[in-house]
């Protein structure tokens, strides 16, 4: 599939949070089939309705994509019944320090790398084999800014991030030649209720919406990183070249702990 051909079945997981609803919007419209997941099913019903609105057909999963078992077997279902052009491996969940700085719990960060990391790598082991045998399909991978640089708030949090970015870094070399493109989404501060409950400052707040017409233009055009916005981009991707005793004076300085 040309990149340059809009996709016409998208299954977007984690599609009840701030930035999967908005993308679930912007890529509804007449003649496209949206597959849309979630763990919230008010929400997920509710995004589901605005979406037919638009016209599009609509199709819905609850699942708690940390039973990867179940999530795997609903998306081999999903794949001998659809197509799926575009695939937004989106679900995720955050966890931080404490407001003064205890740790974060055991349970939470086991809960965080299963959501984060092992359900995304089960998603795209479970879509690959249906793309990859009829040479074409897209994979985007939700990853963070913060997968440049950890932040001392947010432990696990970018450490799942930065796994994702290696990830899919690599699949994208590995699956170029056969027709498939993987893209590995940074987002910065985005407006979502996960977004406020995160500690520290938040710099150049972007809406969902701004974020997801965002990363629809990224995606179309097969970009590789689709980093935004800038220049926070920037100057998380400098963290990750500094000396990493620079860097972390400037988030001492920034008061992102540690």
């Amino acid at each position: 599939m040309s990149k340059a051909v809009p996709p016409a079945c998208v299954l977007i997981t984690g599609a009840t949070g701030g930035i999967g609803g908005a993308l679930a919007m912007v890529y509804a419209e007449p003649g496209r089939t949206l597959i849309l997941h979630g763990r919230n099913a008010v929400r997920l019903r509710e995004v589901a309705a605005l979406c037919a609105a638009r016209g599009a057909r609509v199709l819905t999963q609850v699942l708690d994509v940390r039973d990867t078992a179940a999530l795997r077997a609903w998306l081999a279902t999903l794949c001998a019944q659809e197509s799926l052009d575009l695939v937004i491996v989106n679900a995720g969940v955050n966890t931080n320090i404490g407001p003064q700085g205890a740790g974060e719990r055991w349970q939470d960060v086991q809960a965080l790398f299963e959501v984060n990391l092992l359900a995304a790598l089960a998603t795209v082991d479970a879509v690959l084999p249906a793309m990859r045998a009829r040479g074409s399909g897209q994979i985007a991978l939700l990853s963070s800014l913060a997968a440049y640089h950890g932040l001392p708030v947010t432990p696990s949090y970018c450490a799942s991030k930065a796994a994702l970015k290696a990830y899919g870094e690599a699949i994208r070399g590995w699956l170029a030649a056969q027709g498939v493109r993987v893209s590995v989404v940074m987002p910065g501060y985005v407006e979502s209720r996960m977004c406020r409950e995160m500690p520290g400052p938040k710099p150049f707040l972007w809406s969902a919406e701004h974020a997801a017409r965002h990363i629809r233009r990224g995606l179309h055009d097969d970009r590789a990183r689709i980093s935004f916005p800038f220049p926070l981009n920037l100057g998380t991707w400098l963290l990750a070249v500094l000396p990493a005793a620079v860097s972390q004076r400037i988030l001492r300085w920034l008061k992102y702990g540690g």
